[in-house]
């Protein structure tokens, strides 16, 4: 019984101070002041302080395994050693139309980004931002994956 009684008291001053409030301020100095008590006649507000969100150990785990299998799978696409071998000649020609192409697309993501930095309304802005995401996911995949 005693066990009982300590646990309901110590369960009960616990969970009092996870629940306390919290007050905030502006004292005359133009300090911001933050307590757990509210400051008597000074003006103050209530800080709406939301819970700590958890995620279990096991999720945290799976989304470790599932980003270790795609860096894995990247790396499989990435590795030379699976590709047949071909004429030199007409690999060289290849690496070249494909080195163009790349430089094409980094040309234009260039030209996308200086027009943004000079900046536009957000009609324009939004057309080019998306133009620039588009461009640049073909780039990933003609150029990065490939």
């Amino acid at each position: 019984m005693p066990w009982i009684l300590a646990a309901f008291v110590f369960s009960a001053i616990f969970n009092a101070s996870a629940h306390a409030e919290v007050y905030t301020w502006i004292d005359s100095q133009g300090i911001a002041h933050f307590s757990d008590y509210p400051p008597g006649k000074i003006p103050h507000q209530a800080v709406d302080i939301q819970p700590t969100s958890t995620m279990p150990m096991s999720e945290n785990l799976r989304q470790g395994e599932r980003v270790s299998g795609i860096r894995d799978d990247v790396r499989g696409l990435l590795s030379t050693s699976d590709r047949p071998v071909r004429n030199s000649g007409a690999v060289a020609e290849n690496r070249a139309k494909q080195q163009k192409i790349c430089d094409n697309y980094r040309r234009k993501l260039e030209r996308i980004q200086s027009k943004l930095r000079t900046g536009y309304g957000n009609d324009k802005g939004n057309t080019l931002r998306r133009q620039r995401r588009e461009i640049s996911q073909q780039h990933s995949r003609e150029c990065i994956l490939r």
